[in-house]
């Protein structure tokens, strides 16, 4: 029997704190195609919850593989925090949103408006806004609504954009803008 630990140390461990020392040096994508579909050795995503008052910064796919105890955390920090159910992220959303922050060339973290909701609190939402969808794909853990300061919505939403991913909304009144793994389409302004 083989094990894997060394002082209490595994060897993903070991290649997680590899990676965070290497991102600093990785050279920079020319486009989100790149990040997508596997050019790099890690991604990363770097949020904060002003809700929750939880951040995180991980990196959650090395060297072609997504790590699963960061995908555990991921949905974690994704959950409906009015409700507290968390549900598995659809890791094609969590790839547009580290694809445009890498885009946009930002050290700042999303802050993460809307994950995940239940069905309860879509509802909720959708009495009090015409802008919730009945069948709202957060409701599959597919999309997320995000925010930076140091970026307009415009300028997220054309990083998005870039991506021909998934879905990009602009919310521009409410200075967000949603990011989905949808069929390819924008809307708002």
């Amino acid at each position: 029997m083989t094990d894997n630990r060394t002082f209490g140390v595994t060897r993903r461990g070991l290649l997680g704190a590899f990676a965070a020392t290497a991102l600093v040096a990785a050279p920079s994508y020319t486009s989100a195609f790149g990040v997508l579909k596997g050019a790099g050795d890690i991604r990363r995503i770097r949020m904060y919850s002003g809700r929750t008052g939880e951040a995180i910064d991980t990196i959650y796919w090395i060297e072609g593989e997504y790590i699963p105890e960061v995908m555990k955390e991921i949905n974690y920090f994704m959950r409906d925090w009015r409700s507290d159910e968390s549900m598995k992220m659809d890791m094609r959303t969590i790839d547009i949103m580290a694809a445009s922050h890498r885009l946009m060339d930002v050290n700042e973290p999303y802050m993460l408006l809307s994950g995940y909701r239940c069905p309860k609190t879509n509802a909720m939402l959708r009495s009090k806004s015409r802008g919730v969808a009945k069948n709202s794909l957060h409701m599959k853990g597919q999309a997320a609504d995000l925010r930076l300061t140091s970026r307009s919505v415009g300028q997220m939403a054309k990083a998005a954009a870039a991506c021909a991913s998934g879905g990009v909304g602009r919310y521009s009144r409410s200075n967000f803008v949603h990011m989905d793994c949808g069929p390819v389409r924008s809307w708002g302004g």
